[in-house]
Order: C-alpha cells, then sequence, then structure tokens
C-alpha cells in the first residue's frame, strides 16, 4: 500500500520495547506482613497491645494503707510521752523514806567497803529517783555531792599514805561521811531539805 510500511525489523524493535499488560496485573504491593503473618509495630517501638495509654491496675495514686496520717501499730507518735518514758510522782511520804535511802545507803556502803562503794550507793539511788519528786531529788543529789568530796579526799589520802598522812585521812574522812549521811538522813526523815557542810554543788 502507498504511504510507509514496517519491515520486519522494524517491528520485532517495537514488539519488545512495548510493556505487556499482564506483566503490570502480576505486579502486587508488598504485604507489610512479616513471613509469619503479623503486623510490624507502631511508631516508636510501643506495644502493640494495649498501645492507647492504658496505665497499669492500680496506677491511679492510692496511696497505702495507713499513708494517711494514721500512725502505725508499735510506733509511737512524736511529742506524746509513751508508758515507758512516764514516771509517776512519789507522795511525800514516799520522797521522805526514798530520800532517807539516799543517805542510809551510802552510810551503810562506806564502813563495809572502806569507802569505796559509797558512791555506787548514792549514785544508784539518784538515778533511780531523781525524777520521782523535788523533795527526793533534793536529798539523792545532795547524798551524790558528799560523796564526790568523799572520793576527792580518798584519793588524796591514798596518795597521802607515802608520807603515812594519809593512814590518819583516810578514816577520818570515812567516819566524817558516815555523819554527814546520817544527819541528811534524819532530815529527809522529817521532811526538811538540808544542804550539808563543806559540799560544793557539783551536781544540781
Amino acid at each position: 500500500m502507498g504511504g510507509w510500511s514496517l519491515d520486519a525489523g522494524t517491528t520485532k524493535e517495537l514488539t519488545m520495547t512495548q510493556p505487556h499488560d499482564h506483566d503490570q496485573h502480576d505486579a502486587q504491593p508488598q504485604d507489610p506482613r512479616d513471613p509469619h503473618g503479623q503486623a510490624p509495630p507502631p511508631p516508636g517501638g510501643g506495644d502493640p497491645q494495649g498501645y492507647q495509654g492504658t496505665g497499669q491496675q492500680g496506677y491511679q495514686g492510692a496511696p497505702h494503707q495507713g499513708y494517711q496520717g494514721v500512725p502505725q501499730q508499735g510506733v509511737p507518735q512524736q511529742g506524746v510521752p509513751q508508758p515507758w518514758q512516764q514516771q509517776q510522782v512519789l507522795s511525800p511520804q514516799d520522797q521522805r523514806n526514798y530520800g532517807m535511802l539516799a543517805h542510809l545507803a551510802p552510810a551503810i556502803a562506806i564502813p563495809l567497803s572502806a569507802g569505796t562503794l559509797g558512791f555506787v550507793a548514792s549514785l544508784v539511788v539518784y538515778l533511780m529517783y531523781k525524777d520521782r519528786g523535788d523533795f527526793v531529788r533534793a536529798h539523792a543529789v545532795n547524798s551524790l555531792n558528799v560523796q564526790i568530796v568523799t572520793a576527792i579526799g580518798l584519793i588524796l589520802s591514798t596518795l597521802l599514805m607515802v608520807i603515812l598522812i594519809g593512814f590518819i585521812t583516810y578514816p577520818l574522812i570515812c567516819v566524817v561521811a558516815v555523819v554527814i549521811h546520817v544527819i541528811g538522813a534524819s532530815k529527809a526523815r522529817n521532811g526538811e531539805l538540808w544542804s550539808p557542810p563543806l559540799t560544793p554543788a557539783f551536781v544540781r
């Protein structure tokens, strides 16, 4: 025919360069699932289950039991004296008796121990009854001060035994201390406050 014609070579070239329709239909989009059929995780690496921000159970800030200022059992409240911290004040008669004991105890311990246990006796009575009343405390303090002076005198007398004077002053100091404690015991029995002579107030 007139016009233009295609030779065999041109027809083969056009056939090879033209895309086939069946290739386009065969190309399928890639399935985002992995080979095991599971969906990929959401962006950010979060857990796909519960990804909507639901908190754990009990996460609403509920305080633990006893958190609202209620003290736990066995824990003492601050500022409230406990039974073991409270000491009952003695009656006037009991204060006289224990005030007398504060002097009699060292007065008996001095001759039995050559003056070495008098201080211990006064200290024990002082620690036990110093907070049980003003009267018994006053006599316990006097007894302890007498024993402090006595202990100083006995130590000096022990040192003076090198020149033999200590053998005289040592028993003399013990006798004076016993006499002072006997007077103090009598004052306490009568309900009288008393300051022992020649005794500085080391303890108040």
